[in-house]
């Protein structure tokens, strides 16, 4: 069938503030959806309250909505646009929840709104747990023996008939709690003991909107897989992606390390989940879109059942995009319109049907990111209730391969699956439970002797993944103490095809990484490079999207004469560096392509869009890790490197990438570092005649000590160059300066502490600025409404000033701009400063630069009108502010007042007390537009600004 012609303009609902269990997959798939739509001629209207994304840039939409996502929100938007059709899959459960109240009331059949991609009885089918159970047991797929309960009471009596089984037998057993309409698994997990059942089922009967929760036969151990599925309107269904997780049942598959196309299953057992999904997928109503349903499977028997199904987009729809190439969200939406998948071309190869199934000739992995060290007192146990920030992936031709890659792109400091041996008991004790870092033990036992029988039975992990491990470790005990000169074509060949990176070697060799590199060259050991074509090599891609491997064929990816800026992606989001510099990173992209530059990107990270394969000119879906990233600039050549949008991920490459002669377009590496080094930082300062609070270095507990005395209390403590204010404490006495050194420093060995005194009663403020070298314009100052001591990414920013002197105004531009000048900024900085009012008199004092894309970028952006992130990146590459100005585009759009509201993940982490400080906290943010400082979005956050400061 052809598209629809009796719709031309659609609402698309986005999925709010990033959150843990909703993340920047949402932004991912809306913003294709959106490119999608539009290419098909349809005016597309969109509504999302998250600044922070490209989905919400006016480049994605006809008509973009900054507002808070609520039936009020919508209501006024089909007042103004008239959409002639609603397209909820793409914004997560929040937009399907609130696309559902909607149809409840009634709304959208009043209005003539037609509701597309989605089956609204669908959604009620496969959340409310015992209608899904019901329609399960009529098409005959088996599950879980559950049942629904709406009381304590309840739930006890279900626990007691479960744990009875077939010979009756009364006890406990461990059961699986699963409220419903909840996200992330929130309120979800294992109750292991009698002792946790009330605190446990209570808390997930509030959690759930309908305060229900399914009590579960408890499947801890079994293997779990997911499939994702497209379905059209004449009821064609595909299997896109197969995804096993590498963590047995029990642990939420948002926090479990997975591999796709699935390892494990027999062709016989494959093609029985095959069959089931789409008995599933087929069951529950009539729509045409995505689906994702779990599995899991009895390792023991063979018994299958199937979990759960979420009829749209889901998480793992941009992993099994980016690990196939087949773009899930645009088929999805085209699908939502009309179209039929025999109708629909493979944009990857051009010339194959959107009917083809994707093949893979490769493995791909998916670990997730946590940010456990920002929440003290956390309990690390992974559950069914997600916890993870964030993710990264690589792609290898084995599975050894790319589980080494995924390791290299987390940035946890580790060159592959490696690690210092922690003792045996340590070992022993965190493979008891799924931790986050199950793996690392996993190989790290191994590394002890244990046998594959013995790790299996303490953590249900499948064989052949153990075994794969023990591999990994056989290799590196055979090549340890081995002299580099010893080790010969054939040896190192054998370590870098399974994933070995040049600094594991050069551990293992005792030598450096750089002669470990210049060995392997000498012995003509380069990658090559593989083309992901989503059909296994059986038809050309017509997609520049690679990955490395070592299997020693012709490399796919040429050369080009066009010149070339390689930017440097962010890799995975975690707290304190998320989706924004995403945004920066697809604004370079685009930028660099409209100054004839051949655009060539480099990231790690699934969820986002600057790894979509049609965004830049080239992708290398790749670790952000020096070795990578080497073995690309010494393919393409470029003639710049772009460092500024990629956050401390890009710049921390920066002294090796100057160090190798190679160009960085943009602010001089030299000067970048005298922002980034505060004793430079300082002499910059004075020599600018700007105040900064009194500072000290250290790098013992006692030089730490002798310090805060000197300069005196409260003091703020931090390590050097970290991200999100990782570490930071305020001290207000010696002893607490000795016990948060002593804490940073078992962190972060060998790093420099930074020791400030803390400005109290001061007002905090960012800035950000452009420069092409000679001119400085100032983007944006936004003043915070928390106090200084609460970290920016954590405080309500207002934009422009609320409160603030026009002189202090005046001065704070005027330093930015001095210091922007004295650094040689070329493209972006952003600043931090503080404002304090003693005996009536403002003062004015400079905290720090970061002379790059900073996390503010992407709310000035939308809050004024002006693409900076853009406009940054063309001056990198040469162009001058006086072209923009001229051009009209440094006009700021904003009428009233701006608010960057943060949005934290509290729920995740119930026994963690609410406490903002100088380290970082929030997952996402939203933006509300405001004409007083009255309004509700200030006045709030001013009255509780004190609420949750901790020091």
């Amino acid at each position: 069938m052809p598209k629809r012609t009796d719709i031309s303009s659609i609402l698309l609902i986005g999925s709010g503030p990033i959150v843990i269990g909703q993340a920047c997959e949402f932004d991912y798939s809306g913003t294709q959806a959106a490119r999608a739509l539009r290419d098909e001629g349809y005016r597309v209207i969109l509504v999302n309250s998250n600044p922070a994304t490209i989905m919400t840039d006016p480049m994605t939409a006809d008509a973009v909505y900054l507002q808070e996502l609520t039936p009020k929100s919508i209501k006024q938007i089909v007042e103004k646009e008239r959409p002639d059709a609603v397209l909820p899959t793409m914004g997560g459960q929040t937009a399907l929840n609130l696309a559902d109240q909607l149809q409840q009331e009634g709304y959208w059949e009043k209005e003539g709104i037609a509701v597309i991609g989605v089956d609204m009885d669908a959604v009620h089918t496969t959340e409310d747990r015992q209608a899904f159970r019901d329609l399960m047991e009529r098409v005959g797929i088996d599950q879980a023996r559950s049942r629904v309960a709406k009381s304590l009471l309840e739930a006890k009596e279900i626990t007691q008939e479960l744990a009875g089984g077939a010979d009756g037998i009364r006890g406990f057993a461990p059961i699986v709690i699963r409220p419903s309409f909840t996200l992330g698994g929130a309120g979800g997990g294992i109750v292991w003991t009698e002792g946790e059942f009330d605190r446990k089922v209570t808390r997930g009967l509030e959690l759930s909107p309908v305060h229900e929760v399914l009590i579960e036969e408890c499947l801890f151990g079994w293997k779990e897989y997911e499939l994702e599925l497209l379905r059209d309107a004449k009821d064609n269904v595909v299997i896109i992606c197969s995804i096993e997780n590498l963590d047995p049942m029990g642990v939420h598959t948002g926090d479990s390390v997975t591999v796709a196309p699935q390892q494990t299953l027999t062709d016989q057992q494959y093609q029985r989940m095959r069959d089931a999904a789409i008995k599933a997928m087929r069951s529950i109503g009539t729509f045409a879109g995505g689906c994702n349903i779990q599995f899991a499977v009895d390792p023991a028997s063979g018994r299958m059942i199937v979990i759960e199904i979420n009829p749209r987009v889901s998480r793992s729809s941009a992993l099994a995009s980016k690990a196939t190439g087949y773009p899930i969200a645009k088929v999805a939406s085209r699908l939502a319109v009309g179209y039929t998948l025999d109708e629909l071309p493979n944009e990857v190869t051009g010339t194959t049907s959107a009917c083809f199934e994707p093949a893979l000739d490769y493995v791909v992995t998916k670990i997730p990111r946590w940010n456990f060290d920002k929440f003290e007192g956390v309990d690390e146990e992974l559950t069914t209730q997600m916890k993870a920030v964030g993710e990264v992936m690589a792609i290898g031709r084995t599975f050894t391969e790319s589980i080494q890659k995924a390791f290299q792109s987390l940035e946890q400091g580790h060159a592959g699956l490696d690690g210092e041996l922690p003792d045996r008991h340590v070992v022993r004790e965190r493979l008891a439970k799924p931790y986050w870092d199950r793996l690392l033990n996993i190989r790290h036992a191994f590394r002890l002797g244990a046998s594959v029988a013995e790790v299996h039975d303490v953590t249900k992990v499948d064989p052949w993944f153990l075994h794969q491990v023990q591999d990994l470790v056989r290799m590196e005990t055979a090549t340890e103490g081995t002299p580099l000169a010893d080790l010969g074509r054939d040896r190192l060949l054998a370590l870098k095809q399974h994933g070995f990176s040049d600094v594991q070697i050069a551990a293992l060799c005792e030598t450096s990484e750089a002669e470990v590199r210049e060995h392997r060259i000498g012995l003509g050991l380069t990658p090559t490079y593989r083309v992901v074509d989503t059909c296994a090599g059986e038809f050309e891609a017509q997609t520049p999207y690679f990955y490395s491997t070592y299997d020693q064929g012709e490399s796919e990816s040429e050369r080009s004469d066009r010149k070339k800026a390689l930017i440097l992606g962010s890799g995975p989001n975690r707290i304190g560096q998320g989706i924004e510099f995403d945004y920066s990173c697809v604004h370079g992209v685009l930028a660099a392509r409209e100054m004839g530059y051949e655009a060539i990107m480099v990231n790690c990270n699934p969820e986002t869009v600057s790894t979509d394969f049609d965004i830049a000119d080239k992708l290398y879906f790749e670790p952000v890790f020096w070795e990578r990233v080497a073995d690309i600039i010494d393919l393409e050549d470029p003639d710049g490197i772009i460092l500024q949008l990629g956050g401390q991920t890009a710049l921390k490459l920066a002294r090796d990438i100057v160090d190798h002669g190679l160009p960085i377009f943009g602010t001089p590496f030299e000067n970048m570092d005298l922002a980034e080094d505060r004793g430079k930082f300082s002499h910059v300062l004075r020599d600018l005649e700007i105040p900064f609070p009194p500072y000290g270095m250290a790098h013992t507990v006692e030089e730490a000590v002798e310090v805060a005395e000197r300069i005196g209390y409260p003091i703020l403590i931090r390590p050097s160059y970290v991200l999100g204010g990782q570490g930071m404490r305020i001290a207000i006495n010696k002893d607490e300066v000795a016990e948060y050194v002593a804490n940073i420093l078992k962190l972060f060995p060998h790093n420099e502490i930074l020791l400030d005194l803390f400005l109290e009663d001061a007002v905090e403020i960012d800035c950000d600025c452009l420069s092409d070298g000679d001119e400085v314009w100032i983007a944006g100052v936004m003043q915070h409404i928390e106090p200084a001591g609460v970290h920016s990414g954590d405080s309500t920013a207002v934009l422009p000033p609320y409160d603030l002197s026009d002189e202090a105004v005046a001065t704070i531009r005027q330093y930015v701009a001095d210091i922007a000048k004295r650094l040689g900024v070329v493209g972006m900085m952003n600043c931090q400063l503080a404002v304090q009012t003693r005996d009536g008199k403002e003062t004015v004092y400079v905290i720090e630069a970061n002379p790059r894309a900073s996390r503010t970028v992407p709310f000035v952006a939308k809050a004024t009108g002006v693409p900076i992130a853009r406009i940054g990146t063309m001056l990198m590459l040469g162009e001058t502010l006086q072209t923009f100005r001229e051009a009209g585009e440094l006009e700021s759009s904003l009428v009233g007042y701006a608010v960057k509201e943060p949005v934290f993940s509290w729920d995740k982490f119930p026994e963690v007390t609410k406490e903002l400080g100088p380290e970082m906290k929030s997952t996402g943010e939203a933006i509300a537009f405001v004409d007083d400082i009255t309004d509700e979005h200030i006045s709030k956050p001013f009255e509780m600004r004190n609420l949750y400061l901790k020091r």
